[in-house]
């Protein structure tokens, strides 16, 4: 064999990587990073011959790498909506899909709230400048924010000033770093910020802010993967699930 066929040879097992044997690949919404690799844990310390493989990121963006040929076997959303692009996309198995947390959005702001922000009506004062949310259009905490503020009213108010985020740990990051005077976050994530950030207000949303999951329709998925996904919805697995804040559905 060339030097040169040597070469494509090994580029291309570094970047193909096999899926091995024993290996579920759990692509997730970036909310329940802390929280799934917890069960990853739990779970491989119960079944020893399986490895939980974690993904995270906005819900949209995981599915888009879904869809586009990223390997996965299952599929966890922070809302309903990028589900059911999932669905339409035939991209899970939907006689799968459960609800299986619940949680809440939240108006937080640095530690120190320099602006002296306690509610949503404090959003107009001429110093607030910089209000962080999720991306609307592909961040799920985005779309649960916006649509609340449209119903209280404040919505434009706050686009005025928005800095959007990619998913909801980058806005708990600009809230955390003092870079945005305020801003929009599940409950959970401010919950690990707890003493960096402070939650000033418990945000009502039209639409309960409930997770799906689901297995991801691809050949050769993970037989494990079934069995993770009912550790996940297990009284085992919501326990592990409710110490990171989250409620059962």
């Amino acid at each position: 064999m060339s030097f040169r066929r040597v070469l494509i040879a090994c580029a291309l097992s570094c970047v193909v990587a096999p899926v091995l044997a024993g290996e579920v690949l759990v692509s997730a919404a970036a909310s329940l990073t802390n929280a799934f690799k917890d069960l990853a844990v739990q779970y491989e310390t119960a079944h020893p011959d399986t490895r939980i493989l974690t993904t995270f990121g906005a819900s949209d963006v995981v599915l888009r790498q879904i869809t586009e040929g990223a390997p996965a076997d299952i599929f966890a959303s922070a809302d309903q909506k990028a589900m059911d692009k999932a669905a339409a996309a035939q991209a899970i198995d939907p006689a799968s899909r459960v609800n299986f947390v619940r949680n809440e959005v939240v108006l937080v702001v640095p530690s120190d709230n320099p602006r002296g922000i306690q509610s949503l009506r404090d959003l107009a004062k001429p110093d607030v400048q910089r209000i962080a949310l999720g991306n609307p259009d592909s961040v799920p905490v985005g779309r649960y924010t916006r649509a609340a503020l449209e119903r209280a009213g404040s919505w434009d108010v706050v686009q005025a000033h928005q800095i959007l985020g990619q998913n909801v740990r980058q806005v708990l990051s600009y809230v955390e770093r003092g870079e945005v005077d305020a801003g929009f976050v599940f409950a959970t994530d401010a919950a690990i910020m707890k003493g960096k950030v402070k939650v000033v207000q418990v945000v009502d949303t039209p639409e309960p802010v409930v997770y799906p999951i689901a297995l991801v329709n691809r050949e050769g998925r993970a037989p494990e993967a079934t069995s993770f996904l009912d550790y996940v919805v297990s009284p085992e697995g919501q326990a592990v699930l409710a110490r990171y804040g989250f409620a059962k559905p």
